[in-house]
């Protein structure tokens, strides 16, 4: 039994891109990547398309998705009340993301609530989720800091983590919002609430300069988190957190990572390389690597 849970992450990948990539181009792309192998594809989010128009086009694209022969579970984004009931309505679905945040100034920036606001709407979007037969999966964003100058230390994050714990989060990804995570302080993080919280699965979401990828996958594996968030080729990015991109991981290099150490990703090549293969034409307007 392969104990890893990688997720492939199109959305984060494509949510930023100021040219609409047409739906049965993003269907294409994501139906191939749901042939590959991974643990979850997270495929799109109801949110404000004025706030993210490339994915204004969410419910089309799940429309055209091909899951009779995929065991990849599927998540959605939401920010608000109405976009996790139009989440909910789609048996597809069986994750829903939020974004919640230790930054003041982030979470009102992402999803236009305080902290306290956003926990609330956490308790709700819980509720819903388990009339639904759903799981709401947490990302605590600016979790390794953030550029505001706000508070930020490890009890902060432990806090946080003992809230989403009480309303009975079961998925947390600790999310390096805007790249800035060192290998000491993610293996510390890392090591201390898997510890603290056995009843919560802690997995990584970094953004990350290519340079220090394998520093910040090496770091968390060796403390023990076994869910990664990847994109192909490192594409995407947070535009509510500052104005210049990090991408994500590269998938390439969890990949390689993972295989340097004979570790099983259960990654079909023959497949993960098609959809690289399509992706020039999916991501035409970013120069690829």
């Amino acid at each position: 039994m392969n104990l890893l849970e990688l997720t492939e992450c199109p959305r984060d990948a494509m949510q930023g891109l100021p040219e609409f990539i047409p739906t049965d181009l993003k269907a294409r792309y994501i139906n191939l990547l749901l042939k590959a192998g991974f643990h979850t594809i997270d495929f799109g989010s109801f949110v404000s398309p004025h706030a993210m128009p490339q994915m204004r086009d969410t419910a089309e694209v799940l429309s055209q998705l091909e899951l009779d022969n995929t065991d990849s579970k599927l998540l959605a984004v939401v920010a608000g009340y109405g976009g996790a009931k139009r989440a909910v309505s789609h048996p597809e679905i069986d994750y829903l993301g939020f974004p919640l945040s230790i930054s003041e100034t982030f979470q009102l920036r992402n999803t236009k609530k305080t902290i306290a606001e956003a926990l609330t709407f956490v308790a709700d979007i819980q509720a819903l989720c388990s009339m639904h037969n759903k799981e709401l999966l947490v990302y605590l964003s600016m979790a390794f800091g953030n550029p505001y100058g706000e508070p930020y230390n490890e009890q902060i994050i432990g806090n946080m983590m003992r809230q989403l714990e009480s309303l009975g989060i079961r998925t947390v990804m600790l999310s390096d919002t805007i790249g800035s995570a060192e290998g000491a302080a993610i293996e510390l993080l890392f090591s201390d609430l898997i510890a603290d919280f056995p009843n919560i699965k802690i997995g990584a979401h970094f953004h990350s300069e290519a340079h220090n990828a394998l520093d910040k996958i090496d770091a968390a594996y060796r403390s023990g988190c076994r869910r990664f968030d990847s994109a192909m080729r490192g594409l995407g990015g947070c535009p509510m957190a500052k104005n210049k991109l990090t991408g994500n991981i590269a998938t390439e290099t969890l990949l390689h990572y993972l295989a340097h150490r004979d570790i099983e990703s259960g990654i079909d090549g023959k497949i993960w390389q098609e959809a690289a293969e399509l992706s020039q034409e999916v991501f035409a307007q970013v120069q690829m690597a």
